[in-house]
């Protein structure tokens, strides 16, 4: 791991001016972007002193543990590692903060660092913060439409139509939470570097230099972006879902939370299908997520387009055909 403040080489990209779909992925932070490539990471954050970088090596579990890169299991998998990788890299850039804009750590945080020490209470935070979010997803995205559907069981008698009626639920839920979120000013923020970020992509999936100009032509929506994959969810829990029964609450509560790594893994296998090729088909199970996309992601300044690049360019491998799809 390395940190600094001065910004990566410019690299040239090696893919004779070809379009291509690339497995570099990223996500937004707080004044910042963290990208991961084939071999490494990278978070990079502004501050009033310049860009503060973090650069990691990637330790991947499928090379000690070929299993988890199986089908339908490298899903599960890879959607807890993407949030604990995400969760590490936010904490990060809430660091880089000023002091006068960072929050008092709270009596459990402080505890916490007093009991393991700053270097183990770090994983500690993250672990519990993971838990905390997938948690909170699943009450508010899972139990409580199967929840509310409850009230609709004397209303509809086939069980079709109130399975039907769960998932529209559960995606009208879903679109508020959103549109609720960019009423936020800092996340409004957030969803414009998450813009930049998608726009880098583009830039060297199109093969063209990664400069701000270049980049800033780019589209602002990604197939693979998160908020697609979190809607391909919706749309695999209708059909999951589907085929278990009405009996009551618990059992409902029950079935749904035994499936969801069934929903997860399918929906991964979706969204890697829609961002490794382009067609008919990929387009159409891409354009809901895309429109949706609308909500998560912002057009970004020049600044943050810098961001954007400096981190896509520290993990754009030597050998540029490792980072093709």
């Amino acid at each position: 791991m390395s940190e600094g403040k001065e910004c990566s080489e410019k690299k040239e990209i090696d893919n004779d001016g070809k379009e291509f779909r690339t497995s570099i992925g990223g996500q937004a932070l707080i004044e910042g972007i963290m990208m991961r490539g084939p071999k490494k990471q990278a978070a990079v954050v502004r501050t009033k002193d310049g860009l503060v970088t973090k650069v990691e090596e990637l330790k991947l579990l499928k090379e000690r543990f070929p299993i988890v890169g199986w089908v339908f299991i490298r899903g599960v998998v890879n959607f807890i590692n993407s949030m604990t990788i995400g969760m590490s890299a936010l904490m990060f850039s809430a660091d880089q903060m000023p002091e006068d804009e960072q929050e008092e750590p709270t009596r459990f945080e402080k505890w916490i660092d007093k009991k393991f020490g700053s270097e183990k209470a770090e994983k500690v935070f993250i672990t519990f913060a993971v838990i905390l979010g997938i948690a909170f997803s699943v009450g508010l995205f899972i139990l409580l439409p199967t929840f509310l559907a409850g009230f609709l069981s004397g209303l509809i008698d086939n069980r079709v139509l109130r399975n039907l009626s769960e998932g529209l639920l559960r995606i009208i839920i879903f679109i508020l939470y959103l549109w609720l979120t960019t009423h936020l000013d800092q996340i409004k923020r957030v969803w414009a570097y998450h813009g930049a970020e998608h726009k880098a992509i583009w830039c060297y999936e199109k093969g063209l230099p990664l400069t701000v100009e270049n980049v800033m032509k780019q589209p602002k929506s990604h197939p693979r972006c998160g908020t697609s994959f979190l809607f391909i969810v919706m749309i695999v829990s209708i059909l999951v879902f589907s085929f278990t029964g009405w009996e009551n609450l618990w059992m409902r509560i029950m079935f749904r939370l035994l499936l969801l790594p069934v929903v997860v893994a399918i929906s991964y296998e979706i969204i890697k299908l829609a961002g490794r090729y382009s067609n008919v088909f990929t387009r159409i199970i891409s354009a809901p997520g895309r429109a949706l996309q609308g909500l998560t992601t912002r057009e970004p300044d020049e600044e943050m387009v810098e961001v954007a690049i400096e981190a896509i360019n520290l993990v754009i491998p030597t050998d540029a055909s490792e980072a093709k799809w």
